[in-house]
């Protein structure tokens, strides 16, 4: 098994979220090829997760996980001696290539565990509430994400929160006519701006962005309607802080909240080096495939850019900590 070839093989196949089909397709090959069961899990319509377990061995106790799906645009592949360059090279395609290559080393010792590859991650992670539906009995779960081959101690969750202010059009001429809805929405920014947010040792503070800000019709016309978009990464409870947004906007505009993912902390192994992501995956859809755990190879910080890539040296490192932390956590119950 060609690592660095497979890996890019998966990347050359576009699959941004909703198109997963063909990689899915593409991997059920893959997997079959080396001898294991491999099943569809249906999602919706075309698409599907892959469950794969070898042939007798369909209730293993834990699974090597990570998605299929890529943020846009597709980008294709490319290599230099030291990486390998592309969409999903290291979120998380390569990442797929070095758990199978892990099961496979893992496999040749007697061991064996099993592959759940998801879709729909980087949106709403729909294949992973799917896949909840239908545990396989696993007691652990090794979910991969690009940490640099550290194991992540916890993941930030996300509040994300619409702001919407109503107000009346009029002429600009006669402001003293209308309601300026876009004047509201930044009164009611600037006070959540204000908001004092927690913070957590060892994880770090509770941050939030204002990704969007939209309003108007025209320049010459008084708005009527305006609406930001805000993403806090939360260190814990999101209850406190929904109650302060919406004391905040009170009167001003009002609070939609329309997604929650839970801040989540995970079961590490001796001897791997640790570290904190602010970022969310799929785990907490994953509640009820047994204790997570959270590590893979490649930088956060170049995922979802023009110049995404994974370092070929750490790709070899993963295959063999998957392979090494799926011995302690099966043989020793080294999970923590």
């Amino acid at each position: 098994m060609d690592l660095f070839a497979l890996t890019r093989k998966l990347i050359d196949i576009e699959s941004i979220t909703g198109n997963e089909t063909a990689v899915g397709e593409a991997l059920a090959e893959e997997l079959s090829q080396l001898g294991y069961k491999v099943e569809r899990v249906p999602v919706e319509r075309h698409r599907f997760n892959i469950w794969a377990t070898r042939p007798r061995e369909s209730r293993p106790a834990l699974a090597l996980s990570t998605h299929m799906d890529t943020v846009p645009p597709f980008i294709p592949s490319s290599e230099t001696t030291e990486s390998i360059l592309g969409r999903g090279s290291c979120d998380a395609k390569g990442i797929i290539v070095a758990q199978i290559a892990a099961a496979e080393k893992l496999k040749a010792e007697g061991t064996h565990v099993g592959l759940l590859f998801l879709v729909g991650e980087e949106r709403d992670s729909q294949g992973a509430k799917v896949a909840n539906q239908q545990p396989r009995g696993t007691k652990f779960l090794i979910n991969g994400e690009p940490t640099e081959n550290k194991l992540a101690i916890a993941s930030k969750g996300t509040l994300r929160v619409e702001v919407v202010a109503q107000g009346r059009m009029a002429h600009s001429a006669y402001p003293e006519l209308g309601e300026s809805a876009i004047e509201k929405l930044l009164d009611a920014l600037e006070r959540v701006r204000k908001i004092e947010l927690p913070s957590k040792p060892k994880v770090g503070p509770c941050t939030m962005n204002i990704g969007l800000i939209e309003g108007g019709c025209a320049p010459n016309v008084i708005p009527d309607h305006a609406q930001a978009e805000l993403l806090y990464r939360l260190v814990g409870p999101a209850e406190e802080l929904r109650n302060q947004i919406a004391a905040a906007v009170s009167g001003k505009a009002a609070a939609r909240f329309k997604l929650e993912i839970p801040y989540m902390e995970m079961a590490t192994v001796p001897g791997v080096a640790t570290m904190v992501a602010a970022f969310t995956t799929d785990i907490p859809a994953l509640s009820n495939w047994g204790k997570p755990l959270l590590i893979g190879p490649g930088s956060i910080h170049v995922a979802h850019t023009d110049g995404e890539h994974i370092p070929k040296q750490q790709l070899l490192e993963a295959v063999d900590l998957y392979a090494q932390m799926s011995r302690q956590l099966l043989h020793d119950g080294a999970g923590s």
